[in-house]
């Protein structure tokens, strides 16, 4: 698959997972994560406004295509694919999905390349709670959770669940003591989230940074993208730039 117009495309394969990503961009490293269905037009454009931000972005292909735009038909093909791929932990409590060690890996292999005082990720919907999953690596210092929706909220656990088996909880919660901060953003009425942000409230405390924002269509979902939130955009490049452009 061809890369997007001005990004180069690469193959990286790690913890018995392979998958194409796009590279643009100089500065710190940004991971960015997207959606369901893929990278569509409006997540290459977050992506860009990263790059212009001064990060050098890496835009890994999860699921679908790049640059397709959403319709009902392809949103339910790449859900039916994450709902039945090892690599997500669709339903399980207290699991790390599989696909996170390959990101941690990504991670360390472009910091290794560029340097900077670390690196940040911004993980949508069902890849929402993958950079929380990130901070296990030291180099992870600018993680961002937008619409965390994993494993989905079917019943009152999987929606409270965080989506991180014990141990990298437990790795998670000491960075976090330790003054690493998260930045969730959300619709109040999206159900996809579930109740995760009262747990991250619980086990951060002012560790987590949430934005939170009202709700106006039974729809809105989508906080950077789909039903983007301009202030909630522009948030999301302060926090990375008050971690990563520092000198």
């Amino acid at each position: 698959m061809s890369a997007p117009s001005g990004w180069t495309s690469h193959s990286f394969a790690a913890a018995g997972i392979s998958h194409e990503w796009y590279r643009r961009g100089s500065g710190p490293v940004v991971i960015v994560i997207h959606e369901i269905p893929g990278i569509t037009p409006k997540v290459l454009r977050f992506a860009e406004e990263v790059v212009d931000r001064g990060f050098t972005v890496a835009m890994p292909l999860l699921v679908g295509d790049a640059q397709r735009r959403p319709s009902r038909g392809y949103l339910a093909s790449s859900f039916a694919k994450v709902c039945v791929s090892k690599e997500f932990s669709t339903w399980a409590i207290g699991r790390t999905s599989p696909v996170v060690g390959w990101l941690r890996a990504l991670g360390r292999h472009l910091h290794a390349e560029v340097g900077g005082p670390g690196i940040g990720a911004v993980g949508m919907c069902f890849s929402g709670g993958f950079a929380l999953g990130m901070m296990v690596d030291d180099a992870m210092v600018a993680p961002v959770l937008s619409q965390p929706s994993l494993p989905l909220p079917a019943g009152s656990a999987r929606g409270a669940d965080l989506g991180l088996d014990p141990a990298d909880l437990a790795v998670v919660l000491e960075r976090a003591a330790q003054g690493c901060e998260v930045l969730g953003l959300r619709f109040d009425q999206d159900r996809a989230v579930g109740t995760r942000f009262d747990t991250l409230r619980r086990l951060l405390g002012e560790s987590f940074i949430a934005v939170e924002l009202a709700s106006t269509r039974p729809s809105d979902h989508s906080v950077l993208t789909e039903q983007r939130d301009d202030a909630s955009v522009e948030r999301v490049l302060d926090f990375l730039a008050a971690k990563l452009l520092v000198e």
